[in-house]
């Protein structure tokens, strides 16, 4: 995939500021600390597009990034810190539940979990919810390159058990694994008519 322009556009807080110009959207969701940040920044070639934290939680806002001057990469708040107050947790989930329901150029979910654990209950509540709410969706299992191949096969294994259904790509921010991959998912949905 080339990259000719990959720009931050803006944050939103409320849906009066989320970004309504008819071009598709790729949402990205996952745990905080999973990774979001540096597979956007990976996906893209591009170093510190999406700002990485070593405090998970930071991401508060819905972040919007176009991409080709074609479509966007939402980036969601990630969920399940459990160092922010329960009020500011559920006010971000509203707000990803919010823009999920709602946004008309939605074209795909992409799922972040880490590779090398077992999916936690809000990984399968959010799956669940994708199933149920019939959004197109894929699983990239983060961090890939932590893990020896047989490592690997077998948190493969375990993510189809617990995540029925599901698509997964394996992925490496690091190692670029799994990045063709999950390209040719994106620009498939991009090309898709809602």
């Amino acid at each position: 995939m080339k990259i000719v322009s990959a720009e931050f556009v803006k944050s939103a807080y409320s849906r009066e500021h989320w970004v309504n110009d008819g071009r598709p959207e790729i949402a990205f969701l996952g745990r905080s600390n999973v990774g979001k940040s540096s597979l956007i920044n990976s996906l893209l070639l591009r170093k510190g597009l999406a700002r990485t934290s070593n405090t998970p939680g930071r991401t508060q806002s819905i972040n919007y990034f176009l991409i080709n001057e074609s479509y966007y990469f939402v980036d969601l708040p990630g969920y399940g810190y459990a160092r922010v107050s329960k009020s500011m947790r559920s006010d971000w989930g509203k707000m990803a539940e919010q823009y999920l329901s709602e946004s008309g150029e939605l074209r795909l979910c992409v799922q972040l979990v880490d590779a090398r654990h077992a999916p936690t209950s809000l990984d399968k509540q959010l799956h669940e919810w994708l199933v149920f709410q019939d959004k197109p969706y894929i699983i990239a299992a983060t961090k890939a390159d932590k893990l020896s191949s047989n490592q690997l096969r077998k948190s493969l294994s375990q993510f189809d058990d617990e995540l029925p259904g599901a698509k997964v790509i394996a992925y490496s921010s690091e190692t670029g694994k799994g990045r063709d991959a999950l390209w040719a998912e994106i620009l498939g949905a991009v090309e898709r008519k809602s």
